[in-house]
């Protein structure tokens, strides 16, 4: 696997997430997509921008979603495991109030919960060398961001961890952002080793598919102060559980600069740039037109425009926000039934994994 994500790597994925996504809009039950968050707090916006949105479109449109709460994945590089339990509650919430429907097409589940499917494991760090697992960029730079210098194997055997649950369910398509190709890319080598060591005999089919990256058609999100993606840990978030009052706080606080004039030029005005691009997602218009009917309204015109249109666009996910929280139950009977299907269906992987490495008995 290559050192960093080269240009001619990605205009590839990029036509094929482009073919991807017109297929799907065709055969949607071909496919079954894969994808999830690691309840390491509640969610903000860029998550709803960036990935939200596109799950309840894929869900809708017909196509079979599972949708993870990586919490075993919470330790590679948290010492938050107090609350794990609480974060992955309030996941279930935002997904919810977000519009996902769990349900025949959708199921909610935690892995922790689903030991048929981490028994892939074993067999899958067999499928690749200590080189490839310390050469993964993502790795290294999930590494640098959270600071650590005393690295657990946790951290290094992650991406196998990943590919276990991509294919322990089949997904063949995990909608992901451009820094996510290298997981992506060993889940298929995965894949594709198993398959040509295990089920080369006759009569034997390929036990996993190639999963595919659909890739994302929303641009990176940066936090408020302009300068870096947005995340809790960095203080630059609005969560979704903001309160209008909160948001409009949080946003004043934001970084723009001094000219009055405002204008759409991401490369030399990338914190005003950020702020029009969040009001575009919001209302639909192009950061450019938004800055023209901004014009002379400097910085403060520009965070009240997206005061306005952010806590318009959330106002009906906080409305269900609200009554989720009073229905614990309800949540804990989404997570009850979204673990007992995702077993069901690792079960049946576990089975076939079994026969074709004769290990059944």
């Amino acid at each position: 696997m290559a050192e960093t994500i080269n240009s001619a790597t990605y205009q590839a994925a990029l036509e094929t997430s482009r073919k991807l996504e017109e297929d799907l809009l065709k055969n949607p039950k071909k496919y079954r997509v894969l994808t999830g968050d690691r309840p390491t707090g509640r969610l903000h916006i860029g998550h709803y921008f960036g990935s939200l949105q596109n799950r309840v479109r894929l869900s809708k449109l017909g196509v079979p979603t599972m949708i993870l709460i990586a919490d075993y994945q919470v330790l590679t590089d948290h010492d938050a495991y107090q609350e794990i339990s609480q974060n992955t509650k309030q996941l279930v919430i935002d997904y919810i109030a977000a519009g996902i429907e769990p349900g025949e097409n959708v199921i909610i589940y935690p892995h922790s919960y689903i030991p048929e499917a981490n028994q892939l494991m074993v067999p899958f760090l067999t499928l690749v060398s200590n080189a490839e697992l310390s050469r993964n960029p993502t790795v290294k730079e999930e590494i640098q961001a959270a600071g650590i210098t005393n690295v657990n194997a946790g951290m290094y055997t992650y991406p196998v961890h990943q590919a276990v649950d991509i294919l322990f369910c089949k997904g063949n398509v995990v909608p992901a952002g451009k820094d996510q190709l290298p997981h992506i890319e060993m889940a298929r080598t995965i894949a594709s080793r198993f398959n040509k060591k295990f089920c080369t005999d006759a009569g034997k089919e390929p036990v996993f598919p190639l999963p595919q990256v659909l890739l994302s058609k929303t641009p990176s999100i940066m936090g408020l102060d302009g300068t870096q993606k947005m995340s809790k840990s960095r203080g630059n978030a609005i969560m979704l559980c903001a309160t209008e009052d909160e948001t409009a706080k949080l946003i004043k606080k934001a970084k723009t600069d001094g000219e009055r004039l405002i204008t759409y030029d991401p490369v030399n005005r990338p914190e005003v740039a950020n702020l029009l691009q969040l009001i575009s997602l919001c209302t639909g218009e192009e950061p450019a037109a938004v800055a023209a009917r901004i014009g002379e309204g400097g910085g403060g015109m520009l965070k009240s425009t997206l005061t306005e249109a952010l806590n318009e666009t959330l106002k009906p996910l906080r409305e269900k926000r609200a009554l989720l929280e009073k229905d614990p139950a309800y949540i804990q009977d989404v997570l009850r039934d979204g673990v007992k299907r995702a077993r069901s269906i690792a079960e049946k992987t576990l089975e076939e994994v079994r026969s074709v490495m004769n290990m059944s008995i």
